[in-house]
């Protein structure tokens, strides 16, 4: 469970206040040694039924061995049968259908909230690290370098690899050059594949190239991209405008909801009606789960929210979540944005029509960043931060 600070106790009653959540916990000789939250979004569908996640999957790592949170989520489970819900986590002990999945990584952000997502899925879900963080609870680490593999992976027969980790040619090369026999082999790009003068919405069809604002990031991916092709054609690949969500360690919605915690005013860059294009790392299994079970015929797809907000709006969005009011001051200076703000100066867009053909609809935006100031309130150690707020004291 979180520390039981005023912070976090307030936070946790906020939930509690919220009908769509469902707080499960555990506990032995009255302590809370276990706990997870069922959320249900009604807005969000699979076949006419609301969806239901689980998520904050916490254990005391004394009482891990009992399992505990599998029979959190087996509870959680049952709510979402009773409110006749759609759900992704199922009792493993129920499962005929337990796939091997690979996911590289595994520790940060997308690559940790993926591995555990198919955990709470019910599958055998295996992580590729080095080992220099703490692996996801219910996961079976291999540990190792994924440009130094050896022989470690040919044992293995997996269904699906989840490639969240590939960020150059060799990156590919070296990991299916390892690999011993697998189905489906799913690669997490990026929207840094598209350059920046071309027109806009960018689809698929669309030449790659450099971007000057991306630069060698997007170079790196195009020729992950194209090697992976090279050597398993049937591979999907996603590219993915800015995720958002919990776990996200990356210094974007955390900076927004530092300020307002902190009841600051928020430097706004210009006017504010610079347009970002968002998705949340949940849709992004979603996506993951329709390819594994539909195998589309298209192998390439552009994923992200179909509508995209703009600054102004994304950051009255986070200062609501954490129940404030933004005070803004516009910056007009001459300056790099970047020295006090999240984003490049680059707006963007994708086109996600294609997306159709995996999900229907996205995880709304106020939704989706009350989830994430959840696990920043819990985890505030765990961000990347940088110096946006010192340089806007020092500067602005």
């Amino acid at each position: 469970m979180p520390e039981s600070t005023p912070e976090i106790l307030e936070l946790w009653n906020r939930i509690v206040e919220d009908k769509d959540h469902h707080i499960i916990v555990a506990e032995i000789d009255g302590r809370i040694v276990s706990s997870c939250v069922c959320v249900i979004i009604p807005n969000l569908t699979h076949n006419q039924q609301p969806y239901a996640f689980v998520e904050n999957v916490i254990t005391d790592e004394k009482y891990r061995k009992q399992d505990l949170a599998t029979e959190c989520l087996n509870y959680a489970k049952r709510i979402a049968e009773k409110e006749n819900c759609y759900s992704n986590f199922i009792n493993k002990k129920e499962s005929d259908k337990m796939r091997k999945i690979l996911v590289t990584g595994g520790t940060v952000f997308v690559s940790k909230f993926v591995a555990e997502y198919y955990v709470n899925a019910g599958d055998e879900v295996y992580v590729l690290n080095r080992n220099n963080h703490s692996q996801p609870e219910g996961t079976i680490l291999i540990e190792a370098n994924r440009n130094n593999l050896g022989d470690v992976l040919k044992q293995y027969e997996f269904d699906v690899v989840l490639d969240v980790t590939a960020y150059t040619g060799a990156d590919i090369i070296n990991l299916v050059k390892a690999l011993g026999n697998f189905r489906d082999y799913i690669f997490i790009s990026s929207s840094a594949v598209y350059p920046e003068s071309l027109p806009q919405p960018f689809s698929e069809e669309q030449q790659v190239g450099e971007n000057k604002y991306w630069g060698v990031y997007g170079t790196n991916k195009i020729d992950a991209e194209r090697e992976l092709l090279k050597r398993v054609p049937d591979a999907y690949i996603l590219r993915p405008p800015y995720l958002y969500g919990e776990m996200n360690n990356v210094y974007r919605e955390a900076f927004v909801f530092e300020c307002a915690d902190k009841d600051r005013k928020f430097y706004l860059p210009k006017d504010g009606k610079m347009r970002l294009q968002f998705f949340h790392v949940r849709d992004l299994c979603r996506c993951i789960d329709s390819i594994i079970e539909k195998h589309p015929s298209n192998h390439v797809f552009n994923v992200g929210n179909e509508e995209s907000i703009s600054v102004r709006e994304w950051v009255d969005l986070c200062y609501g979540t954490t129940g404030h009011t933004p005070e803004y001051v516009e910056v007009h200076k001459d300056i790099n944005q970047r020295e006090y703000f999240s984003f490049y100066d680059y707006e963007y867009m994708l086109d996600v029509s294609k997306q159709k053909e995996l999900i229907k609809d996205t995880i709304p935006m106020d939704r989706g960043l009350k989830e994430a100031y959840i696990w920043y309130s819990e985890n505030k150690n765990s961000v990347n931060r940088k110096e946006y707020i010192e340089y806007i004291d020092k500067n602005l």
